[in-house]
């Protein structure tokens, strides 16, 4: 009866939190809608964007507003397939369950709705791992911190962040009661979900090397997902991911001492704001997630998804890292453990600062401006 209990205050406070943010989001896309003027050359200077909405109207205001970067790609892949090379770099579990959706609402409907429902188990899976590791309260600042961390609203965005995450915690959990079947599973959808999904193996064999039953080496079938993918874009005739990131994406795969120095070089040239707030996200991650003292399984996949992220060479240098550093979740455990002592009202100011920062990225999200 208590573990039951527990179990649905968990739910309670996921669930609370979640539709506290699909309504803030919501309204404040719907206030961007009305007050936002993006320039029409910098819309075109992005793809697929010659098909959207007519920008009026309380469907738009709700719906519409959230068709913007990616967004439109998985869209396109939905309605059409990989119609275009440059659609190969985005991996096809979203776009396929929007498809599902497809015929009981419109696209964009089943994408926020996938991505929401996503973030909601996102949540309740941080908390789980939350609360083998940290007392009292601590586990539900966990999930406080990750649901304002700045660039946490591609979570209820059309993107892939939420599920991607969903399933990362939810492997690892399962994975720590040795529940290897259900582990391996998550692994697997995680890697047709996006890049980062296959780094679970890495995780998964520290766990498996030290479990004791017989099934734990069913992790080894973690990265078929992602393999399957790559050998379907071989056989049918396609650009590889490589091949695809270079020619549409100006995108390449260095040693990550490049990605390093050229994002150093450029800030001696001159300052750009955009290169200061990815390496202070990647330091950030750096110590929270590797160099902090948390389990070995959290340092590994942080430092998985850190060097994942700086094998690419893009411009500017380290271009969207504080999104592509979400999910090192051990980084949120660690900064509930710095802030432990911090009394309700200073962690309260500290989740209000950071919120207002994730609100601003958004605000230029919505205008077209920048995708951190």
């Amino acid at each position: 009866m208590e573990r039951r209990a527990k179990l649905q205050r968990d739910w309670r406070i996921a669930l609370t939190i979640t539709v506290a943010l699909r309504v803030v989001y919501s309204a404040v896309a719907a206030l961007g809608a009305s007050l936002l003027h993006p320039r029409a050359g910098l819309i075109r200077s992005n793809a697929l964007t010659e098909m959207l909405p007519s920008t009026g109207g309380w469907h738009y205001a709700l719906i519409g507003v959230w068709e913007r970067f990616d967004t439109l790609w998985y869209l396109r892949i939905a309605g059409r397939g990989y119609d275009l090379p440059g659609a190969v770099v985005f991996y096809p579990l979203y776009p396929g369950l929007i498809r599902s959706l497809s015929w009981i609402m419109e696209p964009l409907a089943a994408a926020l709705l996938i991505s929401t429902s996503a973030a909601f188990f996102y949540f309740l899976g941080l908390l789980r791992l939350a609360r083998g590791e940290l007392p009292g309260t601590n586990a539900e600042r966990v999930v406080l911190l990750a649901a304002v961390w700045p660039a946490s609203f591609f979570l209820f965005a059309g993107y892939t962040e939420a599920l991607a995450m969903a399933l990362i915690v939810w492997c690892i959990a399962w994975a720590r009661d040795e529940r290897w079947l259900g582990a391996a599973a998550c692994a697997f959808a995680a890697g047709l979900t996006r890049s980062a999904g296959t780094l679970l193996i890495v995780p998964l064999l520290v766990m498996a090397w030290r479990g004791r039953k017989s099934r734990r080496w069913l992790v080894l079938f973690a990265p078929l997902g992602t393999i399957g993918y790559w050998i379907w874009l071989r056989q049918s005739g396609r650009l590889s991911m490589a091949a695809a990131y270079g020619a549409y994406w100006k995108t390449s795969i260095a040693p990550p001492w490049t990605t390093l120095w050229l994002a150093i070089r450029s800030l001696a040239q001159r300052f750009e704001p955009l290169v200061v707030i990815s390496l202070v996200a990647l330091i950030f991650f750096l110590v929270a997630g590797v160099l902090a003292k948390r389990r070995a399984e959290d340092r590994w996949f942080s430092a998985a998804v850190i060097t994942h992220m700086v094998l690419r060479v893009c411009s500017p240098p380290l271009f969207g890292a504080p999104r592509y550093l979400l999910p090192v979740y051990a980084a949120y455990l660690t900064t509930a453990e710095w802030t432990s002592k911090l009394n309700r009202g200073r962690f309260a100011l500290l989740c209000v600062a950071l919120f207002a920062c994730n609100l601003g990225w958004m605000w230029a999200f919505l205008n077209w401006s920048l995708v951190l």
